[in-house]
């Protein structure tokens, strides 16, 4: 449903309240910036989306986490409500290897494999990585950007949030 969110909180020590990270090191020219978009809707969900953020952070330097934010399903409405966030930073990784990390730290996070528009433990998606425009048969589908982020409230409410220049 859009605009059918409540704001749940910033996660912990990773945000200051206006959603700056606390991270004073300059930005590297090579590191390339990302966008990921993360949601769970099983499980510990709060404890879901930290875990997936702290273990990505072996790869992304995170700027800026938004506030976790419930949403009601879409697509596949008969499920539990999510809990949604987005996080901006940057990576030395290219975008196919950075892709399948999101996919193990999926699996690493308890994700199993269901419905397309199913209940998960832990869904995070690349949204955007750097300027770069790019579709890949060779992971899974890759789309970059993220083809569906701007009709997703739940994606750019919270994206909103930590970049004021997204229209």
């Amino acid at each position: 449903m859009a605009g059918d969110h409540r704001r749940v909180r910033s996660p912990g020590g990773r945000a200051s309240p206006d959603g700056a990270h606390p991270d004073p090191r300059r930005s590297d020219p090579l590191l390339t910036p990302v966008v990921i978009a993360l949601g769970s809707n099983l499980g510990e969900r709060e404890a879901n989306l930290e875990r997936g953020l702290q273990l990505l952070s072996e790869a992304v330097r995170w700027e800026r986490v938004s506030t976790f934010l419930e949403s009601a399903p879409m697509y596949e409405t008969d499920q539990p409500t999510f809990l949604n966030a987005v996080a901006k930073g940057e990576t030395a990784m290219g975008p196919i290897a950075l892709f399948r990390m999101l996919k193990a730290v999926e699996q690493a996070v308890g994700r199993t494999p269901g419905p397309r528009y199913g209940p998960r433990v832990l869904d995070l998606d690349l949204i955007q990585y750097g300027v770069l425009e790019l579709r890949s048969d060779v992971a899974e589908g890759l789309v970059v950007p993220h083809p569906h982020a701007r009709e997703r409230d739940f994606v750019m409410t919270p994206w909103r949030e930590i970049d004021a220049s997204v229209v």
